[in-house]
């Protein structure tokens, strides 16, 4: 036996604690999010495949105005659907609406009292060097035990993993706000409030547009690994194939995957391109 500290140990102990304890809250966080994730779902798969690319082109061409990357969209979309893939594929984005809808509401004003507290700051980096260093498959282990297998855990575990880029992307734009701008806003007699919604959010909109880019990213690299405890979509077709070494079925998945990812960068990359800012 060694004679180290047990952190492992107390670490544990901690999963156990909160297991037994706390096991009506977490009875709550997993019946809500579960809703959640089957609404979704069930509005993405209530439309027919050809209606919603139409949709998702027409929405593509409002906000980036660009035809080739519209054409490009419908395109890969139309492919999905002729793989057979499509109900997984809406399965997928369902967990990664989510999970990104859930890491950008939470990273973001944990990035504004970042960038206004150094204390929070201190706090924060360490919370988010853990959570982008810290293996994935290691916080599995406790989110199972939390919330058992399913889409459930492979959404929490989506958020943490997701989370980081949205919270320090949005104090770096908050911080490079010039002093100029801030000081312009104080002698007006502007509130904290007004100065973030009128001068800081609206100069730091491109960085922090690049953390929710990064943030949709990282939720969509993450479904593979959800699918090992038990999330559906086209990661649970990855882990079949890789199972059975069926290259075919872990081909064609992989490439949907790729295709959703590739809409997803561009569109939130593009959104509101061409517009300069005030």
């Amino acid at each position: 036996m060694s004679g180290g500290i047990p952190l492992g140990e107390w670490a544990e102990t901690l999963v156990d604690w909160i297991a037994l304890n706390l096991s009506f809250l977490l009875g709550i966080i997993s019946d809500f999010l579960d809703w959640l994730l089957k609404t979704v779902a069930g509005i993405l798969e209530a439309f027919p495949a050809l209606l919603f690319i139409i949709v998702v082109a027409a929405i593509t061409i409002l906000l980036t105005r660009k035809l080739l990357l519209t054409l490009g969209v419908a395109i890969g979309l139309l492919l999905i659907d002729n793989m057979g893939l499509w109900g997984q594929s809406m399965e997928t984005l369902s967990l990664v609406l989510v999970a990104a809808g859930t890491a950008v509401l939470l990273g973001i004003p944990l990035g504004i009292m970042s960038a206004r507290n150094e204390r929070v700051e201190a706090v924060t980096k360490v919370f988010l060097d853990f959570m982008q260093t810290m293996p994935s498959f290691v916080y599995l282990i406790p989110v199972v035990i939390f919330f058992g297998l399913g889409n459930v855990p492979g959404m929490i575990a989506t958020v943490v993993f997701a989370i980081p880029p949205v919270v320090r992307l949005t104090s770096l734009g908050i911080k490079q706000v010039p002093k100029e701008l801030n000081e312009v806003a104080d002698s007006f007699g502007s509130s904290k409030l007004q100065k973030l919604s009128y001068v800081q959010l609206p100069v730091a909109m491109p960085t922090i547009r690049a953390g929710i880019n990064q943030c949709v990213m990282l939720s969509l690299s993450m479904v593979v690994i959800a699918s090992m405890i038990g999330a559906q979509g086209l990661g649970y077709n990855v882990l079949v194939s890789i199972q059975r070494i069926d290259v075919a079925m872990g081909f064609e998945a992989g490439l949907a995957i790729v295709i959703i990812a590739v809409i997803l960068d561009r569109i939130s990359q593009n959104i509101g391109g061409g517009r300069p800012s005030r």
